[in-house]
């Protein structure tokens, strides 16, 4: 993820719609215009129903088709053909000639490539061909230590880029693109082996240094950061990799050695950090927490709270920031008018909020919220048109009261629109990712069990 400057960048709406005939009570259907049985097609809007047992309207899927279509392209085009990286943001409104690659808008990119693919966007041809270069890319070439690849690299060499570290949680999210690949080319004698391999080889034992909680990183120059994965984040994808590898796996006791703290807004309860509100949407693009919950939470459940807390954090500042609405909310970690890359959101306040909202806060959380969400992104479209929106989908913020719009898409925030759209639709990248036994013994590991909610 894009570190934090950009130098070292990272109520259900069940739509019920019932018909209510006004006017029409005690005459018959037929005199209506209506057979018995045929609903109005006039008053009553088509639905459909998504993975997560919400209803949206026709109008909304078209919308997130046209979103996915929009997103995908940006992971198809701004990857390299030779070695199939994905460069960490591209320039929309002008030349783009920049050469950085990310491995975790890699990872999200091969994830796109079975979303395209599974969408009809590419052949099976052109996304195997792709999948196939970025993965034999990965493990001959790109640089790496203990299997570990370093967070930024030449989108065309893989030479590492501005002395970036080796990247933990960044690698993790590289490894659930290539975990899901591995499952959605099931039988490929070539995607298979290779996937297995590179997940394989990486050492989470060494990662550990022979304690429950992960580095985030390491250096040759330095050696390992001063810095743990501790806190409530999306480390939960590193740490669920890393209990159901096969090879060097790490402890069970790494689950239970993280805190989870707990926030209380409005009297809604959930388990968080002081973050942006990515750290609610990652870990769940791959990963499946719907019914299942470990001795602490539900942790689908626990970023739908969060989510909602956000929004009425968001439109509690509109006294401030007049443009603030139910129509438009939303900040996680972005670009900022200032030119510098901000680590905001809330609650509580952090960062220097200034207005400027952040389409992927909303676009990350669809699968949560989709009603709330649904109407922002859909209202951001309509009514900030070509300066919010480009021919990958949304740029990566904007800002109405200053009169700012972003010339850059950035692949991460890109990328958690695309899985989290395509798992409100249909779930495809959750049933495809759990199919790991991988993903499988992680979520055993930490306790993880299917449990009848209440209510």
């Amino acid at each position: 993820m894009p570190n934090w400057d950009k130098q070292q960048e990272s109520l259900s709406r069940r739509a019920l719609l019932q018909q209510l005939l006004a006017g029409g009570i005690g005459l018959p259907l037929a005199a209506l215009g209506i057979a018995p049985g045929q609903k109005d097609k006039k008053q009553q809007p088509r639905q459909v129903k998504t993975s997560t047992g919400e209803f949206i309207t026709k109008d909304d899927d078209q919308f997130l088709e046209e979103l996915e279509r929009a997103a995908f392209k940006f992971f198809w085009e701004q990857a390299s053909p030779k070695t199939g990286l994905v460069k960490d943001r591209c320039n929309v409104r002008g030349p783009d000639n920049t050469v950085v690659a990310s491995i975790a808008a890699t990872g999200f990119g091969l994830t796109a490539l079975c979303i395209g693919h599974k969408r009809g966007y590419i052949s099976r041809v052109q996304a195997r061909r792709r999948v196939l270069t970025t993965l034999q890319f990965l493990w001959k070439k790109l640089a790496r230590h203990r299997g570990f690849f370093f967070h930024f690299a030449n989108v065309n060499t893989g030479e590492r880029l501005w002395d970036s570290e080796v990247s933990s949680i960044d690698t993790a999210i590289l490894l659930c693109g290539v975990l899901t690949c591995r499952e959605h080319f099931q039988g490929d004698y070539e995607i298979q082996p290779l996937a297995f391999d590179i997940f394989n080889r990486a050492d989470w034992s060494w990662l550990a240094e022979d304690t429950p909680l992960l580095s985030q990183g390491w250096m040759p120059e330095i050696g390992f950061l001063p810095y743990r994965w501790d806190d409530y984040s999306e480390l939960m994808m590193l740490y669920l990799l890393g209990m159901g590898a096969y090879t060097r796996p790490l402890s069970s006791r790494t689950w239970t050695s993280w805190k989870r703290l707990t926030f209380e807004y409005h009297g809604l309860k959930y388990i968080g950090s002081f973050a942006p509100l990515f750290v609610h949407q990652y870990s769940q693009a791959w990963f499946d927490f719907r019914g299942r919950r470990d001795q602490y939470a539900d942790y689908f459940e626990n970023s739908k709270i969060a989510t909602q807390a956000h929004k009425i954090f968001c439109l509690e500042l509109a006294p401030r920031f007049p443009d603030y609405s139910e129509d438009l909310w939303g900040i996680t970690a972005s670009d900022s008018p200032s030119g510098n890359y901000e680590v905001w959101g809330g609650p509580p306040e952090i960062g220097p909020i200034d207005g400027t909202v952040v389409p992927s806060a909303t676009g990350g959380s669809l699968s949560f919220l989709p009603g709330p969400t649904l109407r922002v992104l859909k209202h951001i479209k309509s009514k900030y048109g070509k300066r919010a929106w480009s021919k990958y989908g949304f740029v990566n913020a904007f800002n109405p009261l200053k009169n700012w719009y972003d010339k850059d898409v950035i692949g991460i925030d890109t990328g958690i629109t695309l899985l989290m759209a395509e798992n409100l639709r249909t779930g495809f990248v959750w049933k495809t990712f759990m199919k790991n036994p991988e993903a499988k013994r992680g979520m055993a590991h930490a306790g993880l069990k299917p449990y009848q909610a209440s209510g």
